[in-house]
């Protein structure tokens, strides 16, 4: 089984190569046009339009291109096309390190013709433009490199720069070049008048200045100012194509300092173009698999990378296609989302929340990063999501929310689980080098939260925005102040979060049991006395008897919220809740009036007056409303509580923890249909619909591959002890392969009510519903 082709489907455009540069515009327009049209993201930048390819005919004439069918898989999208005159072609669009978008063509002809094929762009002076004094005019669009056109094989180049959402400037190199010598070339200034910026042939000035020899061959950038459009263009003749003729065409898009891109230097596009050298370090004939063939080479190398990563995630098939499907596709998205170390502020590997808005590493997500890498073969994926957020670590011991490339200004602040995140590494890959360097950072925001979220000493820790628990748009803020959902991000608010609260505890606890590992034995007292005190304020003023439910509290008040919130059972997965406490579950979260949903659970109660399945708060429809939605995000903390508790000794909470489970993954496929898995936002809990008018899909916010592991197949890793005990999921059979513990390979199979383990050639049997027990 080959994830990459299991993956593949017609209606996704997102590629990438796992080191913080890919192409996944949200809203793309022009999917159907040759090239990379749409907008391109660098790490948390955008920029757009990157290049287009036209097809003429021997006279000049541009061929009518119409899309037939599009084909992708995680590491190619595959177009076909008809140019008329019964010639198809196919272009294979690929994304590879150092930021290149590579376009590689077939062409089909019924007989010997010749054809051109003209890549361009259009690039406005004024947008974007870094306008850098010196640079000659053109806004800063620097056409400094037309390196070795004259000879027939080169790099058109220019200077832009872009500007994030904080308004930081990144100035960056953009290259054109084609994967054979050129024909000819052009670069022409225009004003800019009413020309949009679509990829259509017949609005370029190519048009009126294409020869008998193609392009003219020169920059053409003068005139009265030089404020406008500017287009350059790279052209390839073909005298005789014959059927399936090759050419490519790729753009590089890079930080223009070498200190921002990975390696600190860059091969000369045109190089790293060339057939026997691919645009990777790996060879094209590693890998050979898949559709796509050996006449588009750096798809191939796509190919080989994907695998590579993919190859390292242990190997789950199973009988249920969407557990199967899911599993795999989770693990597409942590590539697409990864960002290579040694850049910026990235010096270690790491994972960004998702596409567009969330291209950064950001605190809420990383502990769900934490997590699922830590199944990877190569652990420092896990580690270097945790060390990238704490090395920026603020002085006072704070956090910043996101931590950008190239600066750290408007970073926002999250809360996150970091004790239970580290230590979920630390079970399967123990560490005591890592832990020393990581203990510190962890006490020091620790300490930072007592300070500043619990100055008087109550046990409970303060919100004070509707923003900073990712939590925005919910009634347990209007509690304490009615105005909550008008504020931005001005801590305003105050409340006593339940989540929040069990997040410090959870680091408390942590905290606890590390300290006897780190030479730091002293500091055991105080993180135990911590723990056990916040412990005390979660059952003692937490605790509703009367509901049978965890709330917020009103520290102005010192009463509950009495706001039902998915939130108030987090602490189901810690100790903080006890079998006193387990009658609350049976009453409100499988209460199909208050939580147990067609597509459960929403992040609100069904009876909260301020609940809507549709997105809407207060009327209105929103992008990140919590007043009802599912999130998968809070779907990850709820299977964790029902996992805690369904012991071989509750049957009937086993079964609703794998009914949960099993509904949790089926509402993230479009419709229930197998072939098409996403990871949208949010979801409607009575029809499971996803959020696709955000456009933000394969959005790592939540744990599933963790969570697969551990309940479906049922892996539990403890400090001495290997517990295989998995839920009853109604498969006939699955099997997970490569997972390794300690260094050592572990296999898990389950065929009908069997459980088979083997580790280091010795096998052990058990039966679901009985836990399989295996030391460490």
């Amino acid at each position: 089984m080959d994830p990459i082709e299991l993956l593949g489907r017609n209606d996704k455009w997102f590629l990438g190569c796992g080191d913080g540069i890919l192409f996944a515009p949200p809203f793309p327009q022009w999917l159907d046009a040759p090239g990379f049209w749409d907008e391109a993201t660098i790490y948390q930048y955008s920029c757009s339009p990157l290049f287009t390819v036209t097809w003429l005919d021997a006279d000049g004439r541009e061929l009518p291109v119409r899309a037939l069918r599009r084909w992708w898989t995680p590491s190619e999208l595959t177009v076909e096309y008809s140019l008329g005159r019964d010639i198809h072609a196919r272009e294979v669009r690929s994304v590879h390190p150092r930021g290149v978008f590579a376009s590689e063509w077939t062409v089909d002809c019924p007989e010997p013709i010749a054809l051109h094929a003209v890549a361009w762009s259009v690039q406005d002076t004024r947008s974007n433009a870094n306008g850098t004094r010196g640079d000659p005019g053109l806004g800063g669009l620097n056409f400094d490199s037309i390196n070795g056109m004259e000879s027939g094989a080169g790099v058109i180049g220019w200077s832009r720069r872009l500007f994030d959402r904080r308004e930081v400037p990144l100035d960056v190199r953009m290259e054109l070049s084609a994967t054979i010598p050129a024909s000819s070339w052009y670069v022409g200034l225009s004003e800019r008048s009413a020309t949009p910026a679509q990829p259509h042939w017949r609005f370029t000035p190519f048009l009126e200045r294409w020869g008998s020899q193609g392009l003219p061959n020169r920059v053409a950038t003068d005139g009265i100012t030089q404020d406008g459009q500017v287009f350059p263009a790279v052209h390839c003749a073909f005298s005789t194509l014959k059927r399936h003729h090759a050419v490519g065409f790729a753009m590089r898009l890079s930080p223009a300092d070498p200190a921002l891109r990975h390696g600190r230097t860059t091969t000369p596009l045109s190089v790293r173009l060339a057939p026997e050298s691919p645009a990777d370090e790996t060879t094209a004939e590693e890998s050979d698999r898949g559709a796509v063939t050996s006449q588009s080479p750096l798809a191939r190398v796509s190919r080989a990378r994907w695998n590579t990563f993919m190859q390292g995630a242990p190997r789950l098939r199973c009988s249920d296609p969407y557990l199967e499907r899911y599993y795999w596709y989770r693990w597409y998205g942590l590539f697409l989302n990864a960002i290579e170390p040694g850049v910026g502020n990235y010096k270690w590997p790491t994972t960004c929340e998702g596409i567009g808005f969330f291209h950064e590493p950001i605190t809420y997500s990383a502990q769900c990063h934490a997590r699922e890498l830590r199944w990877h073969r190569d652990v420092s994926r896990a580690r270097g999501v945790l060390s990238t957020i704490f090395a920026h670590q603020k002085a006072d011991g704070g956090l910043h929310g996101r931590i950008y490339m190239n600066h750290l200004t408007g970073t926002d602040f999250y809360h996150a689980n970091w004790g239970d995140a580290f230590e979920a590494i630390d079970l399967l890959h123990p560490d005591d080098t890592f832990l020393a360097e990581i203990y510190p950072a962890l006490k020091r925001h620790a300490e930072w939260l007592v300070q500043t979220r619990d100055a008087e000493g109550s046990g409970m820790f303060d919100v004070i925005d509707q923003f900073e628990t990712g939590q925005e748009y919910m009634a347990r803020y209007q509690a304490v102040d009615p105005n909550a959902d008008s504020y931005g991000w001005e801590n305003r608010i105050r409340l006593k979060g339940i989540d929040v609260t069990v997040y410090a505890y959870a680091l408390f606890s942590a905290l606890a049991r590390l300290a006897l590992r780190t030479n730091a034995a002293a500091d055991h007292a105080r993180w135990t006395l911590l723990a056990d005190r916040t412990a005390a304020a979660v059952r003692g003023k937490m605790w509703d008897p009367a509901e049978q439910m965890f709330f917020d509290v009103d520290p102005k008040r010192g009463a509950r919220t009495k706001v039902a919130a998915a939130v108030c059972f987090y602490p189901y997965f810690t100790d903080l809740a006890t079998e006193e406490h387990l009658v609350g579950l049976d009453r409100n979260l499988f209460n199909p009036a208050r939580f147990w949903t067609p597509f459960p659970v929403p992040s609100s109660s069904v009876d909260d007056p301020t609940f809507s399945a549709v997105a809407e708060w207060k009327g209105k429809r929103h992008v990140c409303p919590w007043n009802g939605r599912v999130w998968p995000m809070t779907n990850s903390h709820i299977m964790e509580a029902l996992g805690r508790w369904a012991s071989p000794d509750r049957p009937m909470l086993r079964e609703r923890a794998a009914g949960f489970l099993h509904r949790f993954v089926r509402m993230m496929f479009h419709d229930g249909d197998v072939m098409h898995p996403n990871c949208h936002e949010h979801y409607n809990p009575e029809t499971g619909a996803a959020s696709q008018y955000r456009g933000i899909d394969d959005y790592q916010h939540s744990w599933v591959v963790d969570l697969i592991i551990r309940f479906a197949c049922g892996l539990h890793v403890m400090e001495n002890t290997i517990v295989i005990d998995p839920l009853p999921m109604n498969m006939q059979w699955l099997s997970l392969n490569g997972v390794f513990i300690d260094g050592r390979e572990l296999s898990i199979q389950l065929k009908g009510d069997v459980v088979t383990a083997t580790r280091d050639g010795v096998t052990s049997q058990g039966r679901v519903g009985e836990a399989l027990i295996l030391e460490r």
